[in-house]
Formats: structure tokens, C-alpha cells, sequence
């Protein structure tokens, strides 16, 4: 299983770079092959400073070894080896029309010291962050999620929409980072679905990505707009990086497992404000944003 995901994963790297690329125009992916030393490594793909992109990032990476003693802990586990791959991607778009995106897929296996598979999970997911609010683009988003569910389980959409809404919560301002999509974490094989549905079901998602983002940022990507939306993009960026960096658990994984620290924090943009209690006007469309942020809609 780790094999064919980890072949998966490589794929879907070349075909999003390739997308995201053609439809920039401008920049090129900068790629950085890197070890690490307890074991495995990655490709980090990096675009900057593009036409249509500000930063993005588009990561793999597939790391083995001992597990960390404060993973231990957090796994109720001791004297275990891991194995751990993954895809993370975050975009940054330069217009403040179209929304950041950020997307996960990944899968975890634990072992004992005979070196046998003694856990395996998949986990996942992807989500919008936009900074103008356009109701059918976030339409467009969770249908496309829903579609990908769907095809495999008919309460999936619904779970997995509602632990995005959960997850992607900054308790501490009370408030979504954005308009959600999907969040799942510890698929693990049960008697009616197992690992290989769970591989199906996971790829279906990774594969669903392109659908579900492109048309948005095609539509919004050549929208004028001033340099006091471009301020409120800013100020808003900022409750992005406040999440990754205090409440985001894959953060926290690579951290912890000595990952390469540009490679954790390329989600980061490059440019953020934080504005001292900034609070936008009433009956502004930056209004109508953060009170959609206030309480999670279902979309579809």
C-alpha cells in the first residue's frame, strides 16, 4: 500500500505542477530534492513571483525511522517505527479575487520492532480560503468535493465537510479560515471498507482537485481590483499564517519529526498584515466575509 500511494503521490505532483505552470504563464516551479537524516525525504516544488501566482507550494515526501518520543506520546505508543508520505499543497494567488487554496493527502503506517504493519491510516483533505466572497464559487468547490464523495460512501461528504468546518477553526479569533471543503484523518480498514476502498476513495479526492480549483481561479484571476482590497487580503493572510503556525496538526507533525522546515513552512505567503483590531465596515463585502466565517454554511 505505501508503495502504490507513494507512486501516486509522485504523479500527482507532475500533473498539478504542469497545470498550475500553464496557467500562471510566467513562473516555473523550483524544485528541492531533500533528505532527511533519520530516514526518507521529499521533493519540494516552490513557484514565486508568477502572473498569477504570489507563492505556492506543491510538496511530497516519504519519512521512516523511529518515532519521535513526543509522537509516542501523542500515539499512546513506545519503541515504534513509522512510515509516512504525503502530498501538501497551498496557493497564494497575487489577485485578492481568487482564494487561497490549500489541499493534504497522506498516509501513516506504525510498526513494531519485528518490523511488522502493526497500524496503517489514511488521512486528507482540501480547502478554500477566499477573500471576496462569490457564493458559486464556493458552490463550485463543495459540489466537486461532494461529487468525489459520493462515488464511494453517501455520508461522507456530509462527515467530512463538517470536520473540515471543525478543524479549520482559529479558536482564538472565533472564526473559520475559510469556507472549508473536506477534512478526514485516521481512515482506517473496517469490515465493509477497507484499505483498498480507502485508497480509491482518497486518490477520487486528489484527483477531483483540479476540477474543484481551477474554473474558480480562471474565472476571478484577470479581476481588477485596488490597494485597499489588496490591504484586506493582507490583513486576512494573516489569520491563515496565526492557524498554520498555532492550531495546524501537520505543522506540528513535521516539527516534531525533524521534517525540512522550508519545505513545513512554504505555506507561509509573502506578504501579511496584521492591523491593530482591524474591523471592516459595515455592509462591506469584507464584512459579508467574516460573517460567513462566524458560523459555517452548508454550501450544497
Amino acid at each position: 500500500m505505501k508503495d502504490r500511494f507513494y507512486q501516486y503521490i509522485q504523479d500527482l505532483q507532475d500533473i498539478i505542477t504542469s497545470k498550475l505552470e500553464e496557467l500562471d504563464g510566467k513562473a516555473r516551479f523550483q524544485e528541492d530534492l531533500w533528505e532527511r537524516p533519520e530516514g526518507g525525504g521529499g521533493r519540494t516544488r516552490v513557484i514565486q513571483n508568477g502572473n498569477v501566482f504570489e507563492k505556492g507550494g506543491v510538496n511530497i515526501s516519504a519519512v521512516h525511522g523511529a518515532l519521535p518520543e513526543s509522537m509516542q506520546a501523542y500515539f499512546g505508543v513506545k519503541d515504534a517505527d513509522f512510515f509516512a508520505c504525503g502530498l501538501s499543497l497551498v496557493l497564494h494567488p497575487k489577485n485578492p479575487m481568487v482564494p487561497t487554496v490549500h489541499a493534504n493527502w497522506r498516509y501513516f503506517e506504525m510498526y513494531n520492532k519485528k518490523g511488522e504493519v502493526v497500524d496503517q491510516w489514511f488521512g486528507g483533505g482540501q480547502d478554500l480560503t477566499p477573500y471576496y466572497l462569490f457564493e458559486e464559487d464556493a458552490i463550485h468547490f463543495h459540489k466537486t468535493c461532494k461529487w468525489a464523495c459520493d462515488r464511494h460512501h453517501p455520508e461522507f461528504y456530509q462527515k467530512y465537510k463538517e470536520k473540515c468546518d471543525d478543524y479549520f477553526w482559529n479558536t482564538h479569533r472565533n472564526e473559520a479560515r475559510g469556507i472549508g471543503g473536506l477534512f478526514f484523518d485516521y481512515c482506517k480498514a473496517q469490515e465493509d471498507f477497507g484499505m483498498d476502498a480507502w485508497f480509491d476513495f482518497i486518490t477520487e479526492v486528489g484527483d477531483s482537485f483540479l476540477e474543484a480549483y481551477v474554473p474558480i481561479l480562471l474565472k476571478r484571476k484577470d479581476l481588477t481590483y485596488t490597494e485597499q482590497q489588496r490591504k484586506w487580503q493582507e490583513i486576512r493572510r494573516g489569520r491563515y499564517v496565526e492557524f498554520n503556525l498555532v492550531h495546524d496538526k501537520g505543522t506540528l507533525f513535521g516539527l516534531k519529526t525533524n521534517g525540512r522546515i522550508e519545505s513545513i513552512l512554504m505555506s507561509l505567503p509573502p506578504h501579511v498584515q496584521w492591523v491593530y483590531d482591524h474591523q471592516p465596515k459595515p455592509g462591506t463585502e469584507e464584512e459579508k466575509l467574516i460573517n460567513i466565517l462566524k458560523q459555517p454554511k452548508s454550501w450544497v
